[in-house]
């Protein structure tokens, strides 16, 4: 299953000086308001762009590297104001498009945000929003090529380590998600703002239950670089039996079992801000909107889909286990997983989000997988009805005995930038510790001074005798 599109913001235009106001005696931060007004038009110039070209042709990387640039004039700006360097004149607002809220028309509306805190909030949302849809047209430039039969060991190595690449943008993505729920939502709130005006996007819940959606992504992306190497050997032989390159198959349903959690924990989650938003009146129309449809699908989706896998290879485990009595709880596990993706292309779970091509490609998953299961159900019924003659376990037995998932990569913690300026920046360092230096030069004549000026230190010195 592809990883999910999210929609990109835009935002309207600011200009720092018209509320910001240095404090300085020499203006030292004139020049640095206006290189942070120049690097957050770069960034509305570039979501314009983004917004304007088709999926194929958009550019994450560069919009990343846009970010990257201002996310640390904006951070000095709010070390200023915090130290008093920096005086607002005026409540500065920022008007930024919801992407993640559900709209009766499908829109995306614009909606005032007051304090630099939420500039910072949306700027991280967006920053995150471009790491994973970075990963998603990384992956999508791979092709099934693990199930290539023409490419070379080094070619599929090579891919390996891009779809590798791809996880590690999921799992940067899923350490700002996690950032923005704990800290950056944190200190918005503590700043004075409650959390009444704000769209789903910029809540606490919605932010955590992205930080698993991502994680998640990462986790399926890791699955499928598990599996790369013995998937192409069995391009030619399906199923049964195993080759000998197989990894560990109760790695593989602990790392779809986790998948499972997560997605199902991102799903509740993202569904909590309806319920737990404050009902006081707010000037903000977005503010008690529900997260949108298409996202709740997709969670929904991937979690029913990483269940028929974790049962699938269940199954598989017990068919390849030597133990005999295992032979019924094979074919057990596969009849549920072969059900659970039967439903799930016939309810045509996962085929309306996304475009046409994105549809084609879910429903070609699960009936890869369909037919995969059905491959190692035939097999394992074979043996148990002509060798071993176990009984069938019952659903219910078997739900006993799913163990918890594991996780197989971990989320990147997100470090801010140092502020291009003011407390906290590099030069603002710098200056501090020539400052002092000179402190000390001082400090060090002054008390040559005083040696000369009172040379007498010995005992008994200006005694005449």
């Amino acid at each position: 299953m592809s990883t999910y599109l999210y929609e990109l913001p835009t935002t309207g235009s600011v200009s720092f000086g018209d509320f910001c106001v240095d404090g300085t005696a020499s203006n030292a931060y004139a020049s640095h308001i206006a290189e942070a007004t120049q690097a957050r038009a770069n960034l509305r110039g570039v979501l314009k762009v983004t917004k304007r070209t088709d999926t194929d042709g958009k550019d994450y990387l560069r919009l990343i590297k846009v970010l990257d640039d201002y996310l640390p004039y904006l951070h000095g700006i709010m070390a200023c104001v915090v130290s008093g360097d920096i005086r607002l004149k005026s409540e500065p607002k920022f008007s930024w498009r919801t992407t993640l809220s559900a709209h009766l028309f499908h829109t995306s509306p614009r909606i005032a945000l007051a304090s630099l805190h939420a500039d910072l909030a949306s700027s991280l949302l967006t920053y995150a929003f471009a790491l994973s849809n970075f990963a998603r047209v990384t992956v999508a430039s791979l092709g099934s090529y693990e199930h290539d039969r023409a490419i070379s060991e080094i070619e599929r190595k090579a891919k390996d380590e891009k779809l590798n690449f791809a996880v590690t943008l999921l799992c940067r993505a899923s350490g700002i998600f996690t950032h923005m729920s704990e800290k950056v939502l944190m200190d918005w709130d503590k700043a004075g703002e409650g959390a009444s005006g704000r769209p789903p996007d910029l809540s606490k819940e919605v932010n955590a239950a992205l930080a698993k959606m991502a994680l998640a992504d990462a986790q399926t992306l890791a699955i499928r670089k598990f599996l790369s190497k013995s998937a192409y050997d069995s391009v030619v032989s399906p199923g049964p039996p195993l080759p000998k390159s197989h990894p560990s198959i109760p790695l593989i349903f602990k790392f779809h079992l986790e998948c499972v959690s997560l997605y199902s924990s991102a799903r509740a989650l993202a569904m909590t801000p309806s319920s737990a938003r404050p009902s006081s009146p707010s000037s903000n129309p977005d503010s008690n909107a529900e997260v949108c449809v298409e996202l709740r699908r997709y969670l929904a989706d991937a979690s029913a889909f990483h269940t028929a896998l974790a049962h699938k290879w269940l199954g598989v485990d017990a068919g390849e286990s030597a133990v005999h009595e295992k032979g019924g709880e094979a074919v057990a596990w596969l009849l549920w997983a072969k059900k659970e993706l039967e439903d799930m292309k016939e309810g045509g779970l996962g085929i309306s989000v996304g475009r046409d091509r994105e549809k084609r490609g879910r429903k070609g998953r699960v009936a890869d997988e369909l037919e995969s299961v059905g491959v190692f159900l035939k097999h394992y019924k074979k043996i148990n009805d002509s060798l071993t003659f176990q009984p069938v376990p019952k659903q219910q037995d078997l739900q006993a005995r799913i163990p918890t998932g594991i996780l197989a990569v971990h989320a990147k913690p997100y470090t801010p930038p140092s502020p291009a300026f003011g407390p906290g920046s590099i030069e603002y360092a710098r200056l501090q510790t020539e400052a002092l230096a000179l402190e000390e030069d001082d400090s060090s004549g002054d008390e040559a001074v005083a040696s000369i000026a009172s040379p007498r230190t010995y005992a008994g010195a200006g005694s005449y005798f």
